[in-house]
């Protein structure tokens, strides 16, 4: 009986950062090729640019941001080091499609089943050298090479890193990412995310943001007691944030390019707002 219970605990995993496994399963239409956010993306803030990705949880955007837009670079960052090397998984897996030329994979069938690991054992994250060596030995082709090279994952808590001068970025992405560090960190965490993104942003840069809604705060509140204690004592709410950016944190311009959005499910139509600084 008490192996059961066990079993059910194991089972019940909990998220209090947003990690959630397979998150691009459940929020984008199945049938779709792409995440439909990247319709609303405009190349020119990529192609060429440095760019760091916050929150990129397994690494499907990041992945695709890369191979549609032609970054020069982009990192995705997440706290959470199986998520990490989920990314890296599919991100070696792009790579043997593309050179086998295979059709694109489903967005949200990118992370296949028997990739997820329940065992509970610990996961070792490739360093970029280590995945890198892999794929090289796979693949041959310059091509595929190339795009390993643009795309790199890391393990980061952003809000609690230093980040140090001299490194900066011309775009950089949160998507539905501020309500977990809000919830998780407060209002002083939502503005320290806010401050460093601008400080590592070039002058002219990108900053694009997905910012969850109010009532999706009140779905989550309780996952964890730090979530339940934060909830009480937030007084910045997500229509403030606009406003922030452009009047305390610095940034110039924004633009809302949301009317461009379709095929995510229902709950994920969220506002994108691009600020630039």
């Amino acid at each position: 009986m008490e192996t059961q219970k066990e079993n059910s605990k194991k089972r019940k995993q909990v998220f209090p950062y947003g990690n959630y496994k397979s998150y691009y399963g459940y929020r984008i239409d199945q049938g779709v090729d792409e995440d439909p956010r990247l319709k609303v993306l405009k190349k020119e803030w990529f192609e060429g640019k440095e760019c760091l990705d916050i929150g990129c949880n397994n690494g499907i955007i990041t992945i695709q941001i890369a191979r549609k837009f032609c970054c020069r670079s982009i990192l995705g960052i997440d706290i959470d080091s199986d998520r990490v090397e989920d990314a890296y998984w599919n991100l070696r897996k792009t790579v043997r499609l593309k050179s086998t030329g295979n059709k694109p994979v489903k967005a949200s069938k990118l992370q296949d089943k028997e990739h997820a690991d329940d065992s509970g054992s610990s996961v070792t994250v490739l360093s970029n050298v280590e995945a890198k060596e892999k794929i090289s030995k796979e693949h041959s082709s310059s091509e595929q090479i190339d795009l390993f090279s643009i795309v790199s994952f890391k393990r980061e808590n952003f809000v609690q890193s230093r980040h140090p001068p001299g490194k900066n970025y011309d775009t950089i992405l949160c998507l539905s990412v501020t309500k977990w560090i809000h919830l998780n960190w407060g209002d002083d965490g939502l503005i320290t995310l806010f401050a460093e993104i601008w400080k590592l942003l070039r002058p002219g840069g990108i900053f694009v943001v997905e910012p969850q809604p109010w009532k999706s705060y009140e779905s989550n509140r309780n996952v964890s007691e730090t979530t339940t204690a934060n909830y009480r004592n937030i007084t910045i709410r997500p229509e403030q944030f606009q406003e922030i950016l452009l009047d305390k944190i610095g940034f110039r311009t924004v633009e809302d390019v949301t009317s461009g959005l379709a095929n995510s499910k229902t709950g994920f139509n969220r506002p994108i707002l691009v600020f630039r600084k």
